[in-house]
C-alpha cells in the first residue's frame, strides 16, 4: 500500500502542474514581466505566510500540526527583507491582498483555528513546494532582476537553517506518514491540498490578469 506522503503527492498532481504552469509563472520566469510583477506576487505571499506562521505557536502542542512546526521553515521575516528591498522601507503601507489572495489566507486561517489535519495540508503544499520548486524561481529571479545571489529579493527562497533539503523533505514526508490520524481524515488533507493548490492558482490568475503581456 502507499504511504500517505505518497498519497498526497498523486493525489494532488493535476492541481499541482495547473498551479506550475499558470501564464502568470510562466510570463514571469519567462523573463516577460517587470519585476514591479515579482514584488507584487512577494506581497501576496506574505498574506498567505502570515495567516500560515501567526497560528504557529498556538499549534505547536497539537498532537497532529505541533510535529509540522518547525522555526527552520518560517518564511515571514525573509519575505519582510525581500518587500523592504523590493519596495523600500515604507512597505508595509503598501500591501494589499488580491482578493483571491485574501481567501487563500483567510482559509489557511480557518483550518489553522478549527481544524489543525487541514493546516497540515496547507503547510505541506506551502513548505514542501518552496524547498522544491522555489529553487527555480530564485534562480530567474536573480538571472532576470540582478538580485544577488541568495540576497535581499530572493531571500524568501534561501532557508538558511536547512543545511540538506533532500533529507529533511524526507523526514516531513515521514512525519505525514506517521501523522495520527484515521483513513477518513487522511482522505480529507488530501482534499484540502487540493483546495490550497486550486486557492492557490486562483491567486495567479488574479496577478495575470493584474500583469497582462501587452499583445
Amino acid at each position: 500500500m502507499d504511504s500517505f506522503s505518497a498519497l498526497i503527492r498523486t493525489a494532488s498532481h493535476e492541481q499541482h502542474v495547473e498551479a506550475e504552469t499558470s501564464t502568470f509563472m510562466s510570463d514571469l520566469l519567462g523573463g516577460r514581466l517587470g519585476v514591479d510583477a515579482y514584488a507584487r506576487y512577494t506581497e501576496q505571499l506574505w498574506f498567505v505566510y502570515e495567516a500560515l506562521e501567526s497560528a504557529a505557536r498556538r499549534l505547536a502542542p497539537d498532537p497532529v500540526a505541533g510535529p509540522f512546526i518547525q522555526p527552520e521553515l518560517f518564511r515571514l521575516p525573509s519575505l519582510e527583507r525581500d518587500l523592504a528591498h523590493l519596495r523600500g522601507p515604507g512597505w508595509r503601507a503598501g500591501l494589499t491582498a488580491l482578493p483571491a489572495t485574501r481567501a487563500y489566507a483567510d482559509r489557511v486561517a480557518e483550518c489553522a483555528r478549527d481544524w489543525p489535519a487541514g493546516y497540515v495540508a496547507h503547510h505541506y503544499t506551502r513548505y514542501l513546494g518552496d524547498l522544491s520548486g522555489g529553487q527555480i524561481i530564485r534562480d530567474k529571479a536573480e538571472k532576470t532582476w540582478g538580485f544577488a545571489r541568495k540576497g535581499d529579493g530572493v531571500r524568501f527562497y534561501v532557508f538558511e537553517e536547512i543545511t540538506n533539503p533532500a533529507a529533511f523533505k524526507r523526514g516531513y514526508r515521514e512525519l505525514l506518514d506517521a501523522v495520527p490520524v484515521d483513513d477518513l481524515e487522511k482522505q480529507r488533507i488530501v482534499s484540502e491540498c487540493k483546495r490550497a493548490f486550486t486557492l492557490n492558482t486562483a491567486v495567479f490568475r488574479a496577478l495575470g490578469e493584474e500583469f497582462p503581456l501587452s499583445a
